[in-house]
């Protein structure tokens, strides 16, 4: 432990002593169960908390209010059943000395009518939130009283449950929305001058701090920049985070720039790959120097050299590297034992978020580990039996996770790749130079082999005969897939695949339909790279909307390239058939909505997107000389127990495959595969 790492000095908030500047922001990564932080919600934050950090801070954000029905799997704050689970929580990580906040809310607009008890949705005005399509209320003077009364409740909740302290939300929430001119257009003494905008939030800080008293910490997580000209001014909003800081009655200052009312301008506030990193730091700072009071942020702070330059050049007092937990929760505690360079980095894939958003759970798209803590472990211990020799065909992400993880598991491992590179489908996404960063994911795993000694084979095309003569005791296929089409009447050779596009194999035509029937990131790079490349092109799928396995934050850039290169989209409607005409191909064109109804296409390139083929020759040969013939026990994979049946007792090896040598998924399905089953071994 280095005592001159800015990063790992102690921080005194108020009463309060913070052991390190790291700390990972309120989000709700919809763990709960029946709006409750349950195992799984209390697992996942003291992961963290034995990584190092100093301070989490959970939900995002927890409702006071019935009337505030979860819009992702919010913790219900205004229920007395939540005290024990938080008090679960909150001694979990005070184990680890580590602190423990919640962020609560009134989510205002920013959720739906139709659920939960079907209330009306309310905010300071009715005007309507993009992203949840809710048409608001009119908060009127029983509401506001009954809202204030529910945040001092809730506040005293968690004071009650243990917790270090609590923040308010206010960026995209009621609390906000009466500081915005965008949402507050009322005429009496919550509207019109900035006194008036900011008398719901005086009040609701009064009630708390009566409720709770001067000794428990009570901070802000605020927009001082809406950056829209409609919005709240940077202006406005530096003076708001003044007279908060200067009034007594907070204690921090959690600052967010942006507006997060739809998909695009979510994506400012909260970066993707390909985007600017930590890109509202600077403007962090400024409310810093402008308050002289304590800064918390956190917008894309993914590596260590960043958060410490934060720290170090006084733009913040607490660093937050939210995602960035998701992707290694032990980041601090690798800094500290001086293995900085093992930990797996976030790649910005943002696969977490988009899931949340879309209705499920967060996962990081390489690390499995996350959010499945009762079952899957972060740190990887050595296996109770004696050291196998394991092989493992295939160096994409599902054969790199399961090798790295059989190693760390203390078994002899080669890995046999076809290629001259490892990487399989990833190297391929990260062809588009907006997303080269998920390479991370792939040079991260050959450091770790490297380190656990594992060999690696390149340009070793795998046969039956030459893994037998390695004698293994375990193979694992992960030889990926190879791409299909889609099913087509006619002119199967006379499309192309996507992969050829996206990997420079074919250049784009000049007048080009793309056909997309699988809805990933696959058919849109290979859509942006031709839009890119100059190209004429209409983009067609059969779903109701395009690209629906794929979440609205990485639907954003997509969607900028196609609007600024013209792309024309066109949904439910099917590719039927291809046939040449002259130097012209003519793409026909069907409707699962009306029988008979056809439309024709005149263009030179039809470029296909269905998903993939198990490459699977070597798992089919291997088969019948297996002990397990291949099969898995799906049950006990679950439930424990040994996964591999014992049919051919006399085979010298048990066989298993993974990732898209099985089927057509994601990078998170291959790395899961790959350390769910490298872990049974």
């Amino acid at each position: 432990m280095s005592s001159n790492d800015p990063l790992l000095q102690p921080y005194q908030l108020k009463h309060l002593r913070l052991k390190n500047r790291v700390m990972s922001t309120s989000h709700e990564p919809a763990y709960s169960e029946d709006g409750m932080p349950k195992e799984r919600y209390r697992l996942y934050h003291a992961e963290k908390a034995k990584g190092g950090m100093a301070l989490t801070m959970t939900a995002g954000s927890a409702i006071v209010a019935r009337d505030s029905p979860a819009a992702f799997g919010n913790l219900q704050a205004y229920r007395d059943e939540i005290v024990p689970w938080m008090r679960e929580l909150a001694d979990a990580c005070h184990e680890h000395d580590c602190k423990v906040m919640i962020q609560l809310t009134h989510l205002g607009r920013r959720t739906g009518w139709n659920r939960a008890d079907w209330l009306p949705v309310l905010s300071a005005s009715p005007v309507r939130e993009p992203a949840h399509r809710s048409f608001p209320k009119e908060a009127e003077d029983w509401d506001i009283e009954r809202i204030v009364a529910d945040y001092a409740s809730a506040a005293q909740r968690m004071q009650a449950a243990g917790l270090d302290g609590i923040e308010f939300e206010a960026y995209g929430h009621l609390m906000d929305g009466f500081w915005s001119p965008a949402t507050n257009k009322r005429m009496d003494e919550y509207g019109g001058t900035l006194d008036n905008r900011l008398r719901f939030t005086w009040r609701v800080i009064d009630a708390v701090r009566q409720a709770v008293g001067e000794k428990f910490i009570v901070g802000i997580r605020m927009v001082a920049d809406e950056d829209f000209s409609a919005g709240l001014s940077k202006d406005e909003g530096v003076e708001i985070a003044r007279r908060l800081a200067a009034s007594g009655k907070f204690d921090f200052l959690n600052i967010i720039r942006g507006s997060i009312e739809t998909d695009a301008a979510l994506t400012k506030v909260i970066p993707i790959t390909g985007m600017r990193s930590s890109p509202h730091l600077d403007f962090a700072g400024e409310v810093r120097a402008a308050t002289k009071f304590p800064v918390f942020h956190a917008a894309r702070i993914s590596d260590v050299a960043t958060a410490r330059h934060a720290i170090a050049a006084g733009k913040l007092d607490m660093v937050g590297m939210t995602r960035a937990h998701l992707a290694d929760p032990h980041i601090v505690r690798k800094v500290m034992e001086g293995r900085e360079h093992e930990i797996r980095p976030c790649v910005g894939a943002t696969y977490c978020l988009d899931r949340i958003y879309e209705g499920g759970e967060a996962l990081c798209v390489h690390n499995a580990a996350t959010g499945r803590e009762a079952t899957v472990p972060h740190v990887i211990a050595k296996a109770s039996g004696p050291a196998k020799r394991v092989i493992v065909a295939g160096a994409g992400a599902a054969g790199l996770e399961a090798a790295r993880v059989a190693a760390e598991r203390g078994h002899k491992v080669t890995v046999l790749e076809a290629s001259g590179q490892a990487g399989g489908q990833i190297r391929l996404a990260a062809q588009n130079a907006r997303r080269k960063e998920l390479i991370g994911i792939v040079d991260w795993r050959l450091s770790e082999l490297e380190r656990l000694g594992v060999e690696i084979r390149y340009d070793s095309w795998a046969e039956a005969d030459e893994v037998q003569a390695l004698s293994p005791e375990v193979v694992i296929v992960a030889t990926g897939g190879v791409p299909q089409n889609p099913p087509l009447e006619a002119g199967d050779d006379l499309v192309t695949s996507s992969w050829d596009i996206v990997a420079g194999a074919v250049k784009p035509g000049e007048n080009v339909l793309l056909y997309d029937d699988n809805g990933g990131h696959q058919g849109m790079t290979a859509a942006e790279l031709i839009a890119n490349a100059g190209a004429r092109l209409e983009l067609v799928s059969p779903e109701r909307f395009f690209a629906p396995e794929m979440g609205g934050m990485n639907h954003v850039p997509y969607m900028r390239a196609f609007h600024e290169k013209g792309v024309r989209v066109t949904i439910n409607t099917r590719l039927n058939s291809v046939r040449r005409d002259g130097n012209q191909l003519v793409a026909t064109l069907s409707s699962d909505f009306a029988d008979g109804w056809r439309d024709e296409r005149r263009v030179d390139q039809v470029v296909v997107e269905h998903g993939t083929l198990p490459l699977d020759d070597l798992y089919l040969a291997l088969k019948p000389l297996s002990k397990n013939a291949g099969a898995i026990d799906y049950a006990k994979l679950v439930d424990g127990g040994d996964i591999f049946p014992n049919t051919q007792p006399a085979a010298g090896f048990v066989l298993l495959r993974i990732g898209d040598a099985v089927a057509s998924r994601n990078i998170h399905a291959a790395i899961y595969d790959g350390i769910r089953f490298a872990m049974r071994i």
